[in-house]
Formats: structure tokens, C-alpha cells, sequence
């Protein structure tokens, strides 16, 4: 390597010797065959362990040759735990001489945020409240039910029908919302029993897979709203997001389909087919090309439950149009609520921010209110829940007032807005980006 390596002791229980690098030499080693990442000043070698990674390699394959601490903190309840796997992987540590920043960021936000983290966990702020997620997997079951009995009581007329759409709608809206809860790992203590109820809630109550939404959305939560890491962006040339992309693609004269009318064609691509057409393909094509067959089992189980209770009303084909109509309703809302907190803030290449600012760059919140957070899961904290993905969402809005005190120390923006207005900035952001693509389109 180069002259900022000095051999030291072998680590303990290691047969490779440990050394001490600089930030340069790091960063070096962020390739597909060849990754380190450093975790608390100790340089890692995760090349091989990527592959083995629960999490999905790309999380960790997207911290190549970056400090990688308040990542791993932040997706990991029990760090104590997971080091004893980080072990074998140390190769040494940062030089004396070398800050504990990298790509120069700002060591008082560091520090700050850091400091806040240990104020939370203090405030006992990452306890989960058992009695609220056993109420709310009620509730779900409840709406279940009462979607079943509507159909015995009155019968499959066009009326119950539309309500017993729009009550399994509401049901796996709400499942989706918890199977984010143990997703997150946010609800139980031990790790085994928040991935049982994960698969549980996803696969048996929502008729998805596990293994999909865990690779999918631990990149999102790692890399917010960056181009090539975080795949909500990735629009597959059916939108272009951001400032930054719309003028990229107008220099480069592409035209897919014509993005100055983006604002108006989401509504018919968009909320309507997400859930109903691409998510379902999505999980289908994971499950049986990575052959997750577990993940496979507990998907078959949702389809056979959901036939044997509404053939017996519908047969077959109806029963298949009222699940068509319930994803397709389901599909809305849980568009609009996602795409709400991210879709209008700033969309970009990799800048290296530290987690504080880049988290509340790519996020913003949405107001307090009951419904607002029973709507949305509270996703309406969506920067409390992207800086602690952990944490209960209950204690959401006790963070918030920490959260935007550093946030003001700092002058780093932290926006509220309306529930509507959030809304009406999803249009409006299409829109802008829009109208730079043909900007650059026909002038540049």
C-alpha cells in the first residue's frame, strides 16, 4: 500500500496482521471485488462478508471506502452483537493523524447528532410499547373480519362489495405499515422474533416477501434519494426526479416518453399500478430467482387463506377482481404517503454528507394530528424515522423537538408541512422537473 500504512500486532484470534491506514488508502478499496469500510475509526475488510450480509450487499457495498458508523448504528438495535461478526473481518484502524470524518465533513454536526442519539437512548426512546402494536395487529385482524362479515350479512351487491374493498384496503394499508415496524427490527428486543412477525405480517397478512422489502428498503434508508444507491429513485426512465437528472437527460437529448407532461401521466402510472403490477412482479421474480422459498410458503399461504374465505362468495374470477381492486386501492394510499416525504426534497448524485444532513436533505415531516399519524403509520416523521430506523414509531414526536433543536443549532433545514401541501408538492416537484428536462431539451 502506500506510506500511510504501519504494521502493528496482529489482533488477537486473527492470523492476518492489522495495520493502520489513511482515509486515501480507503478509499480505495470501494470496488465490487474489493470493499473496506470503516466502523469507529477500525478499517474492515467486508469484500466476502457482503455476500453473507442479512441486510442485502449493496446496503453495505454502498459504504465502500466511507466511514460507516452512524449507518451501523442506526440499522442495528443490538451493535454489541452484530461486532462479534465484524471481528474477524478487522484489518486495523484509522491513523492518529487522521480525522474520525471523512470526504470533509463536518465534525460538530458529527459529534452533535452522535450526542443526540445517546440523549434518546437515555430517554428510554427506543423501548417499544408492546399494548400499541398489539392493538394495532388488531385492528388489522378486525378490519379483516368485518370485511367478511359485511359480505354475510348483506351479500356481494355492489355496495358491500365496495365496502368490503375498502375495508381490506384499509386492512393492508395498515399491514403495511406494521410489517414496516418489524422490518426495522423496532418492536421486539431479539432480532429472531422481529424477522418471524416481519415475514408473518408481509407474507401471510400482505402476500409479499421479506427478503425483497429488506434489500429494497435498507438501501433507501442508507442512501436517501441518491441516484444509483437508493432504488426508489431509480424510475426506470419512466420519470425524471430532482434538479439534477431532468437537465441530464435533456443534454443528453433522451426522451423516453415526454417528461414535460410527467405531472400529469403519474396519476395514471403511478398510484394506480405500483402495488398492483410492478411490486407484485417485483416479489414474484425475487422470490423465485433467489429461491427464497420460505419467503415463497408464507406468499402462498396469503393467496390460499384470501380464495378460501371470498371464493365461497365470488368464486374464482370475482374473487380475483376483488383483489385487483383492493391492491389497486391500497396502491394509492401508500404511494401518496411514501412518495410525499421524499419525491419534492433534493434528489442527487453521492455528495458524502454526514448522516444528519444527508438524511434531512432527502426527508421532510408532515403535521402532527391522530389521523395524520394512524394515515400514514407515522411516516409523517419521516426525518425522525429515517435518523433512527429503530426506533417505535410512538415515540416519534417526542424525538422531534431534539431532533429540531440540533438541526436549528446547525442551520440544517427541517421542514414541516401540511398534509396537503405535501401532497400537492408530489405533483408540483414532477412538474419543475419536467419543465427542466425540456429546458435542456430544446437549449442546451
Amino acid at each position: 500500500m502506500g506510506g500511510g500504512r504501519r504494521h502493528l500486532e496482529a489482533a488477537p484470534g486473527s492470523s492476518r496482521d492489522s495495520g493502520v491506514y489513511t482515509w486515501e488508502e480507503v478509499q480505495r478499496h470501494r470496488s465490487r471485488n474489493d470493499q473496506w469500510i470503516v466502523i469507529e475509526r477500525k478499517v474492515y475488510n467486508v469484500t466476502e462478508w457482503v455476500k453473507k450480509h442479512p441486510g442485502g450487499y449493496r446496503v453495505i457495498t454502498h459504504y465502500a471506502g466511507e466511514d460507516a458508523t452512524d449507518a451501523f448504528v442506526a440499522f442495528h438495535p443490538d451493535p454489541g452483537f452484530v461486532r462479534k461478526f465484524l471481528k474477524p473481518l478487522l484489518i486495523g484502524e484509522l491513523a492518529p493523524s487522521e480525522p474520525s470524518q471523512d470526504h470533509q465533513k463536518n465534525a460538530m454536526v458529527l459529534q452533535g447528532f452522535r450526542a443526540l442519539r445517546e440523549q434518546v437512548e437515555k430517554k428510554g426512546l427506543f423501548r417499544a410499547d408492546a399494548t400499541f402494536f398489539c392493538l394495532h395487529l388488531g385492528h388489522i385482524l378486525l378490519l379483516e373480519m368485518l370485511s367478511l362479515l359485511v359480505l354475510w350479512t348483506w351479500g356481494t351487491g355492489w355496495i358491500p362489495s365496495l365496502m368490503c374493498a375498502v375495508l381490506l384496503s384499509t386492512s393492508q394499508a395498515q399491514a403495511g405499515w406494521l410489517q414496516h415496524d418489524f422490518g426495522h427490527l423496532s418492536v421486539f428486543k431479539t432480532s429472531y422474533w422481529n424477522h418471524l412477525l416481519h415475514k408473518f405480517v408481509v407474507g401471510h397478512i400482505k402476500g409479499a416477501s421479506a427478503c425483497w422489502w429488506n434489500h429494497l428498503h435498507f438501501q433507501h434508508h442508507a442512501k436517501p434519494n441518491i441516484f444509483g444507491k437508493d432504488p426508489d429513485v431509480n424510475t426506470q426512465h419512466v420519470f425524471v426526479v430532482g434538479n439534477t437528472q431532468p437537465v441530464e437527460y435533456g443534454i443528453k437529448k433522451l426522451k423516453y416518453l415526454p417528461y414535460n407532461h410527467q405531472h400529469q401521466y403519474f396519476f395514471l402510472i403511478g398510484p394506480p399500478l405500483i402495488i398492483p403490477v410492478i411490486f407484485n412482479l417485483q416479489v414474484v421474480r425475487t422470490m423465485l430467482s433467489q429461491r427464497l422459498w420460505v419467503d415463497l410458503a408464507w406468499w402462498t399461504s396469503f393467496y390460499m387463506r384470501f380464495f378460501y374465505c371470498y371464493v365461497p362468495f365470488y368464486g374464482v374470477w370475482g374473487s380475483v377482481l376483488l383483489l385487483t381492486c383492493v391492491r389497486f386501492l391500497e396502491s394509492h394510499w401508500f404511494v401518496w404517503v411514501t412518495q410525499m416525504n421524499h419525491i419534492p426534497m433534493n434528489i442527487d448524485h453521492e455528495a458524502h454528507q454526514d448522516w444528519l444532513t444527508m438524511q434531512l436533505s432527502a426527508t421532510c415531516n408532515v403535521e402532527q394530528s391522530p389521523f395524520n399519524d394512524w394515515f400514514s403509520g407515522h411516516l409523517n416523521f419521516q426525518i425522525e424515522h429515517h435518523l433512527f430506523p429503530t426506533m417505535p414509531r410512538h415515540n416519534y414526536q417526542r424525538a422531534a423537538p431534539m431532533v429540531r433543536a440540533l438541526c436549528e443549532k446547525h442551520g440544517i433545514p427541517y421542514q414541516v408541512k401540511s398534509l396537503w401541501h405535501a401532497f400537492a408538492d408530489i405533483v408540483g416537484s414532477l412538474r419543475k422537473s419536467g419543465d427542466l428536462w425540456l429546458d435542456a431539451y430544446l437549449h442546451k
